[in-house]
Protein backbone atom coordinates (compact mmCIF):
# COMPACT_ATOMS: atom_id res chain seq x y z
CA UNK A 1 0.00 0.00 0.00
CA UNK A 2 2.76 2.45 0.93
CA UNK A 3 4.43 1.77 -2.41
CA UNK A 4 1.18 2.43 -4.23
CA UNK A 5 0.62 5.76 -2.47
CA UNK A 6 4.20 6.87 -3.05
CA UNK A 7 4.00 5.96 -6.71
CA UNK A 8 0.77 7.89 -7.03
CA UNK A 9 2.19 11.04 -5.43
CA UNK A 10 5.47 10.96 -7.30
CA UNK A 11 3.90 10.14 -10.62
CA UNK A 12 1.43 13.00 -10.30
CA UNK A 13 4.47 15.25 -10.73
CA UNK A 14 6.50 13.11 -13.12
CA UNK A 15 3.90 12.19 -15.72
CA UNK A 16 3.21 14.93 -18.25
CA UNK A 17 -0.23 15.57 -19.61
CA UNK A 18 -0.87 15.29 -23.31
CA UNK A 19 -3.55 15.58 -25.94
CA UNK A 20 -5.18 12.44 -27.33
CA UNK A 21 -2.77 11.39 -30.03
CA UNK A 22 -0.68 8.29 -30.47
CA UNK A 23 1.08 9.72 -33.51
CA UNK A 24 4.50 11.29 -33.60
CA UNK A 25 4.42 15.06 -33.11
CA UNK A 26 5.35 16.97 -36.25
CA UNK A 27 7.80 19.05 -34.21
CA UNK A 28 9.58 16.19 -32.43
CA UNK A 29 9.92 12.44 -32.16
CA UNK A 30 7.80 12.31 -28.98
CA UNK A 31 4.88 9.85 -29.07
CA UNK A 32 1.88 10.32 -26.80
CA UNK A 33 -0.63 8.01 -25.10
CA UNK A 34 -3.71 9.19 -23.20
CA UNK A 35 -4.98 6.72 -20.56
CA UNK A 36 -8.06 7.48 -18.44
CA UNK A 37 -10.51 5.56 -16.28
CA UNK A 38 -10.67 3.20 -13.31
CA UNK A 39 -9.51 4.52 -9.94
CA UNK A 40 -8.74 0.93 -8.96
CA UNK A 41 -6.21 0.70 -11.78
CA UNK A 42 -4.85 4.26 -11.67
CA UNK A 43 -1.89 3.64 -9.32
CA UNK A 44 -0.90 0.55 -11.29
CA UNK A 45 -1.24 2.47 -14.55
CA UNK A 46 0.91 5.27 -13.13
CA UNK A 47 3.61 2.80 -12.07
CA UNK A 48 3.55 1.19 -15.51
CA UNK A 49 3.72 4.54 -17.27
CA UNK A 50 6.63 5.76 -15.16
CA UNK A 51 8.62 2.57 -15.79
CA UNK A 52 7.85 2.53 -19.51
CA UNK A 53 8.76 6.19 -19.99
CA UNK A 54 12.08 5.64 -18.21
CA UNK A 55 12.89 2.96 -20.78
CA UNK A 56 11.42 4.78 -23.81
CA UNK A 57 12.52 8.40 -23.88
CA UNK A 58 10.35 9.15 -26.92
CA UNK A 59 7.06 8.20 -25.20
CA UNK A 60 4.89 10.35 -22.93
CA UNK A 61 1.92 8.75 -21.15
CA UNK A 62 -0.80 10.75 -19.42
CA UNK A 63 -2.67 8.77 -16.75
CA UNK A 64 -5.81 10.01 -14.99
CA UNK A 65 -8.57 8.33 -12.98
CA UNK A 66 -12.14 9.43 -12.49
CA UNK A 67 -13.72 5.99 -12.51
CA UNK A 68 -14.44 3.27 -15.05
CA UNK A 69 -17.51 5.10 -16.33
CA UNK A 70 -15.42 8.20 -17.01
CA UNK A 71 -12.83 6.21 -18.94
CA UNK A 72 -15.39 4.37 -21.05
CA UNK A 73 -17.24 7.62 -21.77
CA UNK A 74 -13.96 9.09 -23.02
CA UNK A 75 -13.43 6.04 -25.23
CA UNK A 76 -16.96 6.39 -26.63
CA UNK A 77 -16.22 10.05 -27.38
CA UNK A 78 -12.86 9.07 -28.93
CA UNK A 79 -10.86 11.35 -26.63
CA UNK A 80 -8.48 8.73 -25.18
CA UNK A 81 -6.16 6.07 -26.55
CA UNK A 82 -6.77 3.67 -23.64
CA UNK A 83 -9.71 3.43 -21.22
CA UNK A 84 -9.00 1.58 -17.96
CA UNK A 85 -11.91 -0.38 -16.48
CA UNK A 86 -12.47 -2.48 -13.38
CA UNK A 87 -15.55 -4.07 -14.97
CA UNK A 88 -16.42 -5.28 -18.45
CA UNK A 89 -17.86 -2.74 -20.84
CA UNK A 90 -21.67 -2.93 -20.98
CA UNK A 91 -23.67 -3.79 -24.10
CA UNK A 92 -25.26 -0.33 -24.18
CA UNK A 93 -21.80 1.28 -23.95
CA UNK A 94 -20.59 -0.79 -26.90
CA UNK A 95 -23.67 0.31 -28.86
CA UNK A 96 -23.02 3.97 -28.01
CA UNK A 97 -19.39 3.62 -29.04
CA UNK A 98 -20.22 1.95 -32.34
CA UNK A 99 -22.80 4.64 -33.08
CA UNK A 100 -19.94 7.12 -32.73
CA UNK A 101 -17.63 5.13 -35.02
CA UNK A 102 -15.64 3.58 -32.13
CA UNK A 103 -15.05 -0.19 -31.91
CA UNK A 104 -14.09 -1.12 -28.30
CA UNK A 105 -11.53 -3.92 -28.06
CA UNK A 106 -10.93 -5.55 -24.67
CA UNK A 107 -7.53 -6.32 -23.11
CA UNK A 108 -7.25 -8.17 -19.75
CA UNK A 109 -4.23 -6.57 -18.07
CA UNK A 110 -4.34 -7.86 -14.45
CA UNK A 111 -6.66 -9.42 -11.89
CA UNK A 112 -7.88 -8.14 -8.56
CA UNK A 113 -9.50 -9.32 -5.35
CA UNK A 114 -12.09 -7.12 -3.69
CA UNK A 115 -11.35 -7.14 0.03
CA UNK A 116 -14.12 -6.50 2.54
CA UNK A 117 -12.55 -4.45 5.32
CA UNK A 118 -13.37 -3.37 8.87
CA UNK A 119 -11.64 -1.50 11.66
CA UNK A 120 -9.11 -3.67 13.55
CA UNK A 121 -11.09 -3.11 16.77
CA UNK A 122 -14.07 -4.94 15.23
CA UNK A 123 -14.10 -8.56 16.53
CA UNK A 124 -15.90 -9.89 13.41
CA UNK A 125 -13.43 -11.78 11.20
CA UNK A 126 -15.63 -14.00 9.02
CA UNK A 127 -18.76 -13.43 6.93
CA UNK A 128 -20.62 -15.32 4.22
CA UNK A 129 -21.50 -13.67 0.92
CA UNK A 130 -25.16 -13.76 1.99
CA UNK A 131 -24.36 -11.95 5.24
CA UNK A 132 -22.44 -9.24 3.36
CA UNK A 133 -25.35 -8.89 0.94
CA UNK A 134 -27.75 -8.57 3.87
CA UNK A 135 -25.52 -5.98 5.52
CA UNK A 136 -25.27 -3.79 2.44
CA UNK A 137 -28.95 -4.14 1.53
CA UNK A 138 -29.97 -3.10 5.06
CA UNK A 139 -31.40 -6.42 6.29
CA UNK A 140 -28.62 -6.64 8.89
CA UNK A 141 -28.12 -3.36 10.74
CA UNK A 142 -26.17 -4.25 13.90
CA UNK A 143 -22.80 -5.98 14.26
CA UNK A 144 -24.33 -8.14 17.03
CA UNK A 145 -26.36 -9.96 14.33
CA UNK A 146 -23.16 -11.41 12.83
CA UNK A 147 -21.28 -12.19 16.04
CA UNK A 148 -19.95 -8.73 16.84
CA UNK A 149 -20.68 -6.12 19.47
CA UNK A 150 -23.93 -4.23 19.92
CA UNK A 151 -23.04 -1.45 17.49
CA UNK A 152 -24.79 -0.01 14.42
CA UNK A 153 -23.22 -0.93 11.07
CA UNK A 154 -21.94 1.97 8.96
CA UNK A 155 -21.89 0.90 5.29
CA UNK A 156 -19.32 2.40 2.92
CA UNK A 157 -19.27 2.05 -0.85
CA UNK A 158 -17.66 3.56 -3.91
CA UNK A 159 -19.79 5.93 -5.99
CA UNK A 160 -22.06 4.57 -8.72
CA UNK A 161 -19.67 5.69 -11.48
CA UNK A 162 -17.09 3.25 -10.11
CA UNK A 163 -16.62 -0.10 -11.83
CA UNK A 164 -15.87 -1.55 -8.40
CA UNK A 165 -19.29 -0.38 -7.18
CA UNK A 166 -21.01 -2.08 -10.13
CA UNK A 167 -19.02 -5.29 -9.66
CA UNK A 168 -19.76 -5.40 -5.92
CA UNK A 169 -23.46 -4.80 -6.55
CA UNK A 170 -23.72 -7.60 -9.12
CA UNK A 171 -21.40 -10.14 -7.47
CA UNK A 172 -22.01 -9.59 -3.76
CA UNK A 173 -25.34 -7.85 -3.14
CA UNK A 174 -27.04 -9.78 -5.96
CA UNK A 175 -24.90 -12.90 -5.45
CA UNK A 176 -24.23 -13.15 -9.19
CA UNK A 177 -27.92 -13.80 -9.91
CA UNK A 178 -29.10 -11.92 -13.01
CA UNK A 179 -32.72 -11.77 -11.87
CA UNK A 180 -31.77 -10.48 -8.42
CA UNK A 181 -32.69 -6.78 -8.01
CA UNK A 182 -31.20 -6.19 -4.54
CA UNK A 183 -29.94 -2.62 -4.06
CA UNK A 184 -27.61 -0.88 -1.64
CA UNK A 185 -29.34 0.39 1.50
CA UNK A 186 -30.23 4.05 1.09
CA UNK A 187 -28.07 5.00 4.08
CA UNK A 188 -24.91 3.59 2.48
CA UNK A 189 -22.23 6.28 2.35
CA UNK A 190 -20.90 6.67 -1.21
CA UNK A 191 -17.26 7.78 -1.30
CA UNK A 192 -15.36 9.02 -4.37
CA UNK A 193 -12.14 7.04 -3.95
CA UNK A 194 -10.49 3.94 -2.56
CA UNK A 195 -8.46 6.15 -0.23
CA UNK A 196 -11.68 7.67 1.13
CA UNK A 197 -12.98 4.26 2.16
CA UNK A 198 -9.64 3.40 3.78
CA UNK A 199 -9.65 6.62 5.82
CA UNK A 200 -13.24 6.18 7.00
CA UNK A 201 -12.77 2.53 8.04
CA UNK A 202 -9.59 3.48 9.90
CA UNK A 203 -11.44 6.18 11.85
CA UNK A 204 -14.77 4.45 12.47
CA UNK A 205 -14.94 1.16 14.44
CA UNK A 206 -18.52 0.60 13.19
CA UNK A 207 -17.69 0.87 9.48
CA UNK A 208 -17.52 -1.79 6.79
CA UNK A 209 -16.13 -1.10 3.34
CA UNK A 210 -14.65 -2.80 0.32
CA UNK A 211 -11.59 -2.04 -1.76
CA UNK A 212 -9.15 -3.54 -4.21
CA UNK A 213 -6.62 -5.76 -2.45
CA UNK A 214 -3.74 -3.55 -3.59
CA UNK A 215 -5.18 -0.59 -1.68
CA UNK A 216 -5.67 -2.23 1.72
CA UNK A 217 -3.03 -1.15 4.29
CA UNK A 218 -1.67 -3.42 7.00
CA UNK A 219 -3.45 -1.55 9.80
CA UNK A 220 -6.94 -2.52 8.59
CA UNK A 221 -8.64 -5.89 8.97
CA UNK A 222 -9.72 -7.98 5.99
CA UNK A 223 -12.73 -10.26 6.40
CA UNK A 224 -12.45 -13.94 5.47
CA UNK A 225 -15.39 -14.77 3.19
CA UNK A 226 -17.31 -17.99 2.57
CA UNK A 227 -19.32 -18.51 -0.62
CA UNK A 228 -22.14 -20.05 1.41
CA UNK A 229 -22.94 -21.57 4.80
CA UNK A 230 -20.63 -24.50 5.50
CA UNK A 231 -18.03 -23.44 2.92
CA UNK A 232 -14.50 -22.50 4.02
CA UNK A 233 -13.75 -18.90 4.94
CA UNK A 234 -11.02 -17.52 2.66
CA UNK A 235 -8.92 -14.35 2.84
CA UNK A 236 -8.05 -12.47 -0.37
CA UNK A 237 -4.54 -13.01 -1.74
CA UNK A 238 -2.76 -13.70 -5.02
CA UNK A 239 -2.86 -17.50 -4.43
CA UNK A 240 -6.58 -17.54 -3.47
CA UNK A 241 -7.47 -15.50 -6.55
CA UNK A 242 -5.49 -17.81 -8.84
CA UNK A 243 -6.98 -20.99 -7.34
CA UNK A 244 -10.46 -19.39 -7.43
CA UNK A 245 -11.12 -20.10 -3.75
CA UNK A 246 -11.69 -16.42 -2.90
CA UNK A 247 -15.20 -15.56 -4.11
CA UNK A 248 -14.84 -11.84 -4.90
CA UNK A 249 -12.21 -11.62 -7.63
CA UNK A 250 -12.30 -10.13 -11.12
CA UNK A 251 -10.35 -9.30 -14.24
CA UNK A 252 -9.12 -5.74 -14.85
CA UNK A 253 -9.28 -4.28 -18.34
CA UNK A 254 -7.99 -1.73 -20.78
CA UNK A 255 -10.07 -0.85 -23.85
CA UNK A 256 -8.93 0.60 -27.16
CA UNK A 257 -10.70 1.75 -30.30
CA UNK A 258 -10.10 -1.26 -32.54
CA UNK A 259 -6.96 -3.38 -32.40
CA UNK A 260 -4.16 -1.09 -31.21
CA UNK A 261 -1.37 -0.01 -33.51
CA UNK A 262 1.86 1.94 -33.21
CA UNK A 263 2.95 3.13 -29.78
CA UNK A 264 -0.30 2.00 -28.11
CA UNK A 265 0.19 -1.57 -29.39
CA UNK A 266 3.80 -1.54 -28.19
CA UNK A 267 2.76 -0.30 -24.76
CA UNK A 268 -0.03 -2.85 -24.30
CA UNK A 269 2.30 -5.67 -25.37
CA UNK A 270 4.78 -4.49 -22.72
CA UNK A 271 2.03 -4.40 -20.07
CA UNK A 272 1.64 -8.16 -20.54
CA UNK A 273 5.39 -8.76 -20.27
CA UNK A 274 7.06 -10.32 -17.24
CA UNK A 275 8.55 -6.96 -16.27
CA UNK A 276 5.19 -5.18 -16.16
CA UNK A 277 3.41 -8.08 -14.49
CA UNK A 278 6.00 -8.05 -11.71
CA UNK A 279 4.78 -4.52 -10.93
CA UNK A 280 1.23 -5.92 -10.79
CA UNK A 281 2.26 -8.30 -7.99
CA UNK A 282 4.33 -5.64 -6.18
CA UNK A 283 1.26 -3.40 -5.92
CA UNK A 284 -0.96 -6.15 -4.53
CA UNK A 285 -2.81 -7.10 -7.69
CA UNK A 286 -2.78 -10.50 -9.40
CA UNK A 287 -0.67 -11.00 -12.56
CA UNK A 288 -2.38 -12.48 -15.59
CA UNK A 289 -1.31 -16.05 -16.22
Amino acid sequence: MKRAVILFLLSSFLLSCSSNSSNTSPDSQTRYIENKGSDTIVNLALAWAETYQAEHADVRISVTGGGTGTGIAALINNTVDIASASRRIKAEEIEAAQANGVNPVEHVIARDAIAVIVNPDNPVSELTLQQISDIYSGKIVNWMEVGGEDRPIVRLSRETNSGTHVYFLETVLRLGEKENKTLFSTDTLLLPSSEGIIIEVRQNPNAIGYDGLGYVPDDLKMIAIAKEDGAPYVLPSIPTVNDKSYPIARDLYMYTDGEPTGVVAEYLAWILSDEAQEIVAELGFVPVE
